[in-house]
């Protein structure tokens, strides 16, 4: 048995010394006696110890001991400490990490140094312990976690202020919000940062408060500016908005500040409920008060309920139809429509097959009644002789994919119809198909569809239908892209209102078939995108795909009215009126 240590047990030394210093770590190595193998010099830096106690076959619990005394040792502070620890209790405590077969820690050294230990055992007996300086990391930490208390104390307090506040970045997003400011908006503070003016205001309203943010960024000279502004449940705010620069250069920050003075001017002309101790504003000239933004979304305001179930909100089907009749053999089908048209003040029944249509033909003619209408599920087998079944009678053909809203609008548009010609109607269009009373008067040939939607949201399909008949603006509505290339197809509309997120077919390849369709026609029919957010992405791609502008939900009449005229030729219009 030799005691020379082989050639081997040299290279390894080597090869320590050279990772120790390489990773800046500190390196100790016992064996399975709990012995020195291996120690490198670095171990100086956070021990005050004596070099011979790195030597191999150096007993661990010498070097611990040694540890201890210097008073530089992991889980104390002397310095600060009143309580005296055992020399003994501390050894054999670390001598039982040096044992565990894994072991990590970050304890502090000292007063203001911090290292990070790392222990392994290995199947050989062979303790490894690997030390590092954290002390920056360990501040760095501590800093931030400083400062995030120190940002949640700031917005506590944002919120707490009945004042509105915003902070924008130097492109003039959003990157703080207060409780107040999203009040006045009606969104979440998640819905509002990281966008801009763009994104929440008209694109005038935009510009002007760009334009004067920029200025303040630049200058660092504040604004001060008198606002009325029209809050997201429609009440009047007045308000002095000052903007401030702050922080430091090449890091500027815009400060928005409204303070509300409301009270003050609402008060000024009511004195019996003026509170006591207020004295209402004396202002001169109201128009010191430029309009500021509004907030206010009527359709969002809506119960959602009724945007759900919304025949109450429908107005009645004009005379002269009165009377409807339900075909279906789908008693799910039949109950929803019976109460859905009775709701909306139709006298309606239901037959269930080609038979029971002819029983009922027979029982009202010899009783002298009149049925108005023939509604016809699409998804009978019998369907077409439905139609069929009735002489003289128009019908509807129910699809499957059908709406409330699609029904009634094209209901209120045959009662138009009929109330001019007599009770005869004629109505072509891809989801509707209506029969027409043979020997019917001849229409004159129109577009009577001015604009198409492409929208598959049911509550927002309701929306558009409100809005346009409102405006008395012809439309129809389709459920995806592909629809909305068909009903192009079909009615060749003045407008196209197009969603850009869709199932089916989205609203850009949309687009691009309809540019394409165009193409063999040379006429160009204006496409407005439809985006849920004016993200400069869905704008590109929108020009790109051939679409001429857009505009973002929530829509409102105001909005549709601007696009339509915008888009629309006012001869046009007058055709579409006069026919």
């Amino acid at each position: 048995m030799s005691d020379v240590a082989s050639t081997g047990a040299n290279i390894q030394k080597t090869v320590l010394d050279a990772a120790s210093d390489a990773l800046g770590l500190a390196i100790l190595v016992c064996d399975k006696n709990d012995e020195i193998v291996f120690a490198s010099r670095h171990l100086l830096q956070f021990y005050p110890i004596s070099s011979t106690l790195l030597q191999p076959g150096t007993r661990l619990r010498d070097f611990l001991g040694a540890v201890f005394d210097s008073g530089v040792r992991t889980g104390t502070v002397p310095e600060r400490s009143r309580r005296r620890s055992n020399r003994d209790e501390w050894i054999s405590e670390h001598i039982s990490f040096h044992w565990r077969e894994r072991y990590e820690t970050v304890e502090r050294i000292g007063r203001q140094r911090w290292i990070s230990v790392r222990k392994r055992r290995v199947s050989s007996g062979l303790g490894i312990v690997a030390i590092s300086d954290v002390s920056d990391q360990k501040k760095r930490d501590e800093q931030l976690q400083t400062d995030l208390e120190r940002i949640e104390l700031t917005e506590g307090i944002l919120d707490s202020m009945p004042d509105p506040m915003c902070v924008k970045d130097r492109n003039l997003n959003y990157i703080a919000v207060n409780k107040a400011f999203c009040t006045i908006q009606g969104m979440t503070a998640e819905a509002i940062l990281g966008r801009s003016v763009w994104d929440l205001l008209e694109p005038d309203l935009a510009e002007k408060f760009e334009r004067s943010d920029r200025a303040v960024l630049d200058t660092g000279i504040p604004d001060f500016l008198p606002e009325q502004l029209v809050r997201s449940d429609g009440e009047d705010l007045w308000v002095v908005t000052r903007k401030y620069r702050v922080g430091e250069p090449g890091k500027h920050l815009l400060v928005t500040c409204m303070s509300d003075i409301t009270d003050i001017v609402v008060w000024r002309d009511d004195a019996e409920n003026t509170p006591l101790g207020k004295v209402g504003l004396k202002v001169k000239d109201y128009d010191v008060f430029e309009p500021g933004q509004n907030c206010y979304d009527p359709f969002r305001a809506l119960d959602m309920q009724h945007l759900v179930e919304p025949g109450p909100m429908l107005e009645a089907i004009p005379q002269p139809l009165r009377r409807v009749l339900v075909a279906t053999s789908d008693p799910s089908l039949e109950k929803r429509l019976l109460a859905k048209l009775r709701e909306w003040n139709f006298d309606a029944g239901a037959v269930t097959s080609v038979a029971e249509l002819a029983a009922l033909q027979d029982a009202v003619f010899a009783s002298g009644m009149t049925v108005d209408l023939l509604l016809v599920d699409a998804g009978m087998a019998s369907a077409k002789e439905m139609q069929a079944g009735w002489d003289g009678l128009p019908a509807l053909l129910l699809p499957t994919d059908w709406t409330e809203a699609q029904l009634h609008a094209d209901i209120i548009r045959i009662g138009d119809i009929a109330a001019d010609t007599a009770g005869i109607g004629s109505l072509a269009s891809e989801d509707w198909d209506i029969v027409v009373v043979p020997d019917a008067p001849a229409q004159k040939h129109h577009t009577d569809v001015e604009v198409v939607v492409a929208e598959d949201n049911e509550i927002n399909q309701f929306v558009f239908a409100q809005i346009l008949e409102g405006l008395g603006i012809s439309y129809r509505i389709a459920a995806n892209g592909e629809e909305a290339v068909a009903l192009w197809k079909q009615h060749k509309p003045h407008l196209v209102l197009m969603d850009v997120a869709m199932p089916v077919m989205n609203g850009f390849d949309a687009a691009r078939a309809i540019r394409e369709a165009e193409k063999a026609t040379g006429v160009r029919t204006p496409i407005i995108a439809v985006t849920a957010q004016a993200l400069d992405i869905d704008i590109e791609r929108s020009l790109a795909a051939g679409m001429d502008d857009h505009i973002s939900k929530p829509i409102s009449p105001d909005m549709i009215e601007a696009v339509y005229r915008s888009f629309v030729p006012e001869k046009q219009e007058r055709q579409a009126i006069q026919v």
